[in-house]
């Protein structure tokens, strides 16, 4: 009979943690809107230099047909390994978790503007962390790589993975956008004036 009362409570546990999370995807999905079929998250209204100064000038497309050989030309081994491969970089490893200035800060691939300074905090995760994008500079899609799906980020110009958002953030957004340090550039705001 115990067996059965467990058994029974796994099921109706199961059940209302699958609902909450349901619901829990359904309101972050509906603060996106969808962009010539790319999902696109919404924004700040900050206005936002499209790019830092130090790279190529190509068109959305003319980065996305660059090749893995032309990547790993272009980009060092860790910021390959990360923009192109997915991967994430060890915690506490990158200087830009630490960087105060005021600027913008970059996808290290093709150098589209995604987060600013602003929109910066301290979440203690070792890694660089916003509250906010830059609107349209964004892209998002599941990750189910652990036993949990995701919401991981990359750049919408060259697609270059940065990192995973998660709703656990400061006001007034709740959203901590996680990035890999080594997919990011950082330059002061008086240099792009």
């Amino acid at each position: 009979m115990s067996t059965d009362f467990s058994r029974r409570n796994f099921v109706l546990l199961s059940t209302g943690a699958l609902a909450v999370a349901g619901a829990g995807a359904y309101a972050f999905l509906t603060r996106t809107s969808k962009t010539d079929g790319r999902i696109v998250l919404a924004g700040s209204t900050t206005s936002a230099p499209l790019q830092v100064p130090g790279f190529d000038e190509l068109s959305d497309d003319q980065w996305q047909a660059l090749t893995r050989s032309d990547w790993k030309e272009r980009l060092p081994r860790d910021a390959f390994e990360v923009l192109r491969l997915e991967d994430t970089e060890r915690a506490f490893t990158s200087p830009l978790n630490n960087e105060k200035r005021d600027g913008w800060y970059a996808c290290a691939g093709c150098g589209q503007v995604l987060f600013s300074s602003d929109k910066k905090f301290d979440s203690g995760t070792g890694w660089p962390s916003f509250f906010d994008v830059v609107p349209g500079r964004i892209e998002t899609k599941a990750d189910n790589l652990l036993w949990y799906t995701r919401t991981e980020y990359h750049c919408s110009r060259c697609k270059g993975h940065q990192g995973h958002v998660f709703d656990d953030g400061p006001r007034p957004t709740r959203q901590r956008w996680c990035n890999n340090g080594v997919a990011l550039t950082f330059t002061p705001r008086s240099e792009l004036a």
